[in-house]
Parts: C-alpha cells; sequence; structure tokens
C-alpha cells in the first residue's frame, strides 16, 4: 500500500496480510488494526456481505483490503485465493488463522462424524491449507508470519465447545510448534494465541446464551486483535512462541458474598 500523504507512516506498510474469518469478531478487528498500520488487508470468509462492509471501513480510513470470500477447508478454494492474493497485492507476509467454529452436540456419544469432520476441517485442516500454500513465498522472501487462533479449549476441553473442538484446538497448537521447529531458521514465525471466552455474536448461537453480567466480563475481539498485532510488529528476530489471553474475572461477581474483615496479621 502507497502513503498517501499526510498519513502516518505504519509499521506493517508494504505488507500483505491474509485474515480468516474475517467478517465478524476477532477476524473483523484484526484486518481493520492491520489496515490501519499500513497492511493491505486480504479478507477472507464465506460470507461476502459482511466481508464487503469491512472493506469499505478500511478503504474508508484510507486502506486498502481485497475481498476473497471462500472456504478455507477445501483445497482449490485455498490455492485460488492464495494464487490471486499474490496476483493483486504480493505474496502474503502476514497469515491469520482466525476461521473457526464449534459443533452442536456436546455429548461424543452422541456426535456425528459429519459433524466431527466439519469442525476439523474449518479448525485444523484450514490452517494447514493456508500455511502450506504461503509457505514457499515466506522461506523463499526470508521470512513472515503465521499466527493462529487457537482457544484455552486446546488445554481446557469441554462439553460447551465440544469434543472436535477442542481436539482441533489442540492440533493447531501442535502445528504451530511444528513450524517454529522447522522453519525459524528461515525467519518464519509461528504464533499460537489462545484466547479464553470472548464476546462475539457466535455466542447467541448457544442454547443457552450467556448473561450480559458474563460477557462483559469476557475478551473483547479487540483485545486479541492487539495481540496479533504485536505478533505481526516484532522485530524479525523475535517471535512470540504463544500466548494466553483469558478474562481477569469469571464474570459472577454479582453473586459473590461480600468479603469479611481481614483477620491481623
Amino acid at each position: 500500500m502507497g502513503n498517501p500523504e499526510g498519513r502516518r507512516t505504519g509499521l506493517l506498510d508494504g505488507r500483505t496480510a491474509l485474515v480468516t474469518g474475517a467478517g465478524t469478531g476477532i477476524g473483523r478487528a484484526t484486518a481493520l488494526m492491520l489496515a490501519e498500520e499500513g497492511a493491505t488487508v486480504v479478507l477472507v470468509g464465506r460470507r461476502p456481505h459482511l466481508l464487503a462492509e469491512v472493506a469499505a471501513v478500511v478503504e474508508g480510513a484510507g486502506g486498502r483490503a481485497v475481498v476473497h470470500p471462500a472456504h478455507v477447508d477445501k483445497a482449490d478454494d485455498v490455492r485460488e485465493l492464495v494464487e490471486r492474493t499474490r496476483e493483486v497485492a504480493g505474496p502474503v507476509d502476514i497469515l491469520v488463522n482466525n476461521a473457526g467454529g464449534a459443533g452442536h452436540e456436546g455429548d461424543v456419544r452422541r456426535l456425528g462424524e459429519d459433524e466431527w469432520n466439519a469442525v476439523l476441517g474449518v479448525n485444523l485442516t484450514g490452517v494447514y491449507l493456508l500455511t502450506r500454500a504461503v509457505l514457499p513465498d515466506m522461506v523463499e522472501r526470508g521470512g513472515g508470519s503465521i499466527i493462529t487462533i487457537s482457544s484455552l479449549a486446546a488445554i481446557r476441553p469441554t462439553s460447551l465447545g465440544g469434543a472436535p473442538y477442542g481436539a482441533a484446538k489442540a492440533g493447531v497448537r501442535s502445528f504451530m510448534t511444528y513450524l517454529r521447529n522447522t522453519f525459524g531458521d528461515d525467519l518464519v514465525r509461528a504464533t499460537c494465541i489462545l484466547p479464553g471466552e470472548v464476546d462475539t455474536p457466535v455466542l447467541d448461537s448457544r442454547p443457552q446464551p450467556p448473561s450480559e453480567e458474563r460477557r462483559a466480563a469476557m475478551v473483547r475481539p479487540k483485545d486479541v486483535a492487539r495481540a496479533v498485532l504485536l505478533c505481526a510488529t516484532l522485530p524479525p528476530r523475535t517471535v512470540v512462541e504463544e500466548l494466553v489471553i483469558a478474562p481477569t474475572s469469571s464474570g459472577w461477581s454479582g453473586g459473590r458474598p461480600a468479603p469479611g474483615p481481614r483477620r491481623p496479621s
């Protein structure tokens, strides 16, 4: 992206960032933040109208955005996505693997194979396909950043997210470690971010959506986006290997009894 007269110099001027799941939530906040620092953002998702809305915000602020709807778990879609990105915006410097989603069945005894495969497809296989597609350019050009949004479910899986979700998020955590151990000397930085509960629209689809009080205590999408920005803007010699972002409060303070008098020490 150029440097229009009057615009401040950004930390990511001249870089191309591909962000999946960019239409809402963490992906949207990340794309806006990276664009604000000068990156050309390639917005990927399955709902074109949401991607177009994000692109309009980026361009309205003087940035550059490219919209490319795609299914990240389909090899042909990913191949076309990366080839088009190279043509219109240049090779990918920063890949943000954010697309994902949980299943509907929390009890593995009732979990069907279709749901298992679908959840692993978008959360794990998509990360593999995108990484495989961008790695050759990163190695050839002397480095790049691959930042994957995992989840605390990778460490503490529960029935709320479901068995395939936890397994997939643990899988991408392991995959990022593999990338660091294999391509670190090529200055390819692989980062895994593990957020706790994040207040996004997907919470509305739960059988029992969380209360407003609970949501107020959650991590916000922009909090995770700030972490992505940090990882993407550190000097090439430095990598954030793993970063856990969790709510400070449990969100249940309204029902917590007041603390009693302190005993003298």
